[in-house]
């Protein structure tokens, strides 16, 4: 049986502690949960799914916690867009972070709409000093509000805007230093961009500040030939995983989770893409040398 974590302080919200290896907390999954208590070592959530006032969710969201650590992930802040930062979501994600006490909470570096509609897709920003600034203000005010640092993820891209200026890496870098916040790596997002847009997987893993990640998120895609779609339905590419070693000699222990959102295999084969996780993180500097990792590859 996994014990109880213990309530976040104040002065604890500031710690980003190494969970090992987990897997999002999906409803295919809840009876497996509840019948066995599996030895997982954390689950991510959808903040979304369980911003409700009652019900199932929580119900099931109250069972987890008592018995594993548990992170927030949300897809809705829209932290990039020029509209005004809603109000009402941070309300009902903070009520949900007091009811959850996460190890932290993490949103996407992009933008999901603007005047008032909603794109439902995790869309990039142009990388520009204006951009900078404007997204380490609405950093900030999010981080006041709810009284913690923000994680920041980047995302998957099939497009880029004219107007950037540098680096998605050194953009990311920027906002997480300037903003005093952490950074989520999604090392398939990296790979899928790499590919579409002709840079070096590593240039991007080694432009990131070490102290800055606290978390990788793992992830299959699809391969359309000219192109890679980001899509969380496959299992993890054999050079996502080697560049997930190549991550860890750079950023050392780093809490890990096997992201799986559509065609979601059963739980007993979620737990082999953890043990393969925990096996790569084990092995740690005596792994192979890695696979090469540009474009294309």
């Amino acid at each position: 049986m996994v014990a109880r974590p213990k309530s976040n302080r104040p002065e604890d919200l500031n710690v980003f502690p190494y969970l090992g290896v987990g897997v999002g907390l999906r409803t295919v999954h809840y009876q497996d949960i509840f019948d066995q208590w599996p030895a997982i070592d954390w689950f991510e959530i959808l903040s979304e799914n369980f911003m409700v006032s009652g019900g199932r969710p929580l119900s099931v969201l109250d069972r987890v916690c008592e018995r594993y650590p548990v992170v927030m992930h949300g897809v809705s802040l829209s932290i990039g867009s020029t509209d005004p930062i809603d109000k009402g979501y941070l309300k009902a994600l903070k009520r949900l972070e007091q009811r959850v006490k996460p190890k932290w909470i993490s949103d996407h570096l992009c933008w999901t709409g603007v005047g008032g509609h909603n794109a439902h897709d995790l869309l990039p920003l142009p990388y520009t000093e204006e951009t900078i600034r404007h997204v380490v203000r609405r950093v900030r005010q999010v981080q006041d509000f709810l009284g913690r640092p923000l994680v920041l993820e980047n995302v998957s891209s099939y497009l880029t805007y004219t107007q950037s200026a540098m680096s998605e890496w050194a953009f990311l870098a920027a906002i997480a230093t300037e903003a005093d916040c952490k950074i989520l790596l999604d090392l398939n997002n990296i790979y899928v961009s790499a590919f579409n847009h002709h840079f070096d997987a590593m240039d991007y893993v080694n432009g990131i500040p070490s102290d800055r990640v606290v978390q990788f998120h793992l992830a299959g895609h699809r391969d359309k030939g000219d192109y890679l779609l980001d899509t969380h339905d496959h299992p993890i590419k054999p050079a996502v995983w080697s560049l997930y070693r190549q991550a860890l000699k750079r950023f050392g222990a780093v809490s890990t989770l096997i992201e799986w959102d559509d065609h979601i295999p059963p739980l007993k084969k979620m737990l082999t893409y953890v043990e393969k996780a925990k096996k790569i993180f084990q092995a740690g500097e005596d792994a192979t040398a890695p696979m090469a990792l540009r474009y294309g590859t």
